[in-house]
């Protein structure tokens, strides 16, 4: 590839007008039918749709030009191509500095509790950590939208209470996995509360104001009730605003700690109920040291995901299309578990401090 930007876009625009030839003989009147119904055929023309556009310049001449970023008429991330070999490889970034074609992969897996733990270290065993389950995705699936499945999968197994699990996507967020009674529960961090005064750890925070459900109303720090109570829909799901009266926080001589707002008034926005009152428990509990134990036994997991690098190379994908990329994850996560399985049987690593290479060389030297 050309090393200047120029270079580059000079060659893109080659690239484009080349596969434009290339789709008008395809889809000519005298061309075959079986040539559009060619895969690759069908991909470059979905590549050259959402690349390029064809616009006609001042003096009428046809022109095509590679598509902005910033254009409106670029494809969203989930659907548009990555590669004219794979149709469901997908380009996806987390963060600043991680960005990967491809897919993802989330590995489940047993764990012990911190207090069997313990006493398995004091007995001087150790358990068998087994894959339980492999679920893969295209790569712009976001890792929330996977947790669903893979808790069915746990739900529907033969689940002991207090058994756990440990799940991880690559690359992905951590989460525990409880079972308790019948059901299993997600124990993974919630969101926090996005508001500018809980940012700022500092002035009335949503959860400084008591709601009364059954009145329909909300009284704030310094005891004034709301004015306005109006079920909405926002971003496609259920919302309660709250507003309070300009009368009312005007005056009011901690208004620049509850509000900056232009109008000088207090909003609030709720989910309904049922939603408000888990989520406030569940970050409550999770500034418990008994929450965080808990938590803390998602890094094991980080161990499998190495393991799943070094020894099957589980991210670089060997074959094309999310069907077979699935197998492969599956296949993977068995050549794990008969890893797991015959050190368990014959040498039992995890109780034998590991070798390096270094170390067994300068034995040999010695010997």
């Amino acid at each position: 590839m050309p090393g200047s930007k120029t270079g580059r876009d000079r060659l893109a625009q080659v690239f484009g007008q080349d596969a434009l030839a290339l789709c008008r003989a395809a889809w000519s009147d005298t061309a075959p039918v079986w040539v559009r119904e060619i895969e690759a055929v069908a991909l470059l023309r979905q590549v050259l749709v959402q690349t390029y556009s064809i616009r006609t310049d001042a003096r009428g001449r046809e022109v095509i030009t590679k598509r902005d970023a910033d254009d409106e008429g670029v494809p969203p991330g989930h659907i548009r191509l990555a590669s004219p070999y794979d149709p469901d490889a997908r380009w996806s970034a987390k963060g600043d500095d991680l960005f990967w074609m491809g897919y993802k992969v989330h590995l489940t897996e047993t764990c012990d509790t911190p207090a069997e733990a313990e006493a398995e270290a004091e007995a001087g065993t150790s358990v068998l950590r087994l894959i339980t389950d492999v679920h893969t995705t295209l790569a712009t699936v976001p890792d929330v939208k996977a947790t669903a499945p893979i808790q069915q999968n746990l739900a529907g197994r033969q689940v002991a209470p207090g058994e756990h699990y440990l799940d991880s996507g690559y690359p992905s967020v951590d989460l525990v996995v409880e079972a308790a009674g019948r059901g299993i529960s997600m124990v993974t961090p919630l969101l926090a509360d996005h508001s500018p005064q809980a940012k700022a750890a500092e002035g009335f925070a949503k959860s400084a104001f008591r709601i009364d459900w059954k009145a329909r109303q909300v009284r704030c720090p310094q005891g004034t009730t709301s004015a306005g109570w109006y079920p909405v829909t926002q971003h496609g799901r259920d919302a309660i605003v709250i507003d309070f009266a300009r009368t009312d926080c005007r005056p009011c001589p901690s208004r620049t700690k509850c509000t900056n707002s232009v109008r000088g008034a207090r909003m609030l926005t709720l989910r309904p109920r049922e939603l408000h009152e888990r989520t406030t428990a569940a970050r409550t509990e999770q500034d418990t040291d008994s929450w965080r134990t808990k938590y803390a036994l998602r890094a094991g997991i980080e161990g499998t995901i190495n393991q799943a690098l070094d020894v099957t190379g589980i991210r670089r994908a060997r074959y094309r299309g999310l069907p077979k990329v699935t197998l492969q994850h599956i296949y993977s996560a068995t050549a794990l578990n008969i890893i797991r399985l015959d050190a368990w049987w014959t040498t039992d690593p995890l109780r034998k401090p590991r070798t390096s290479r270094l170390e067994r060389l300068s034995h040999q030297l010695a010997g």
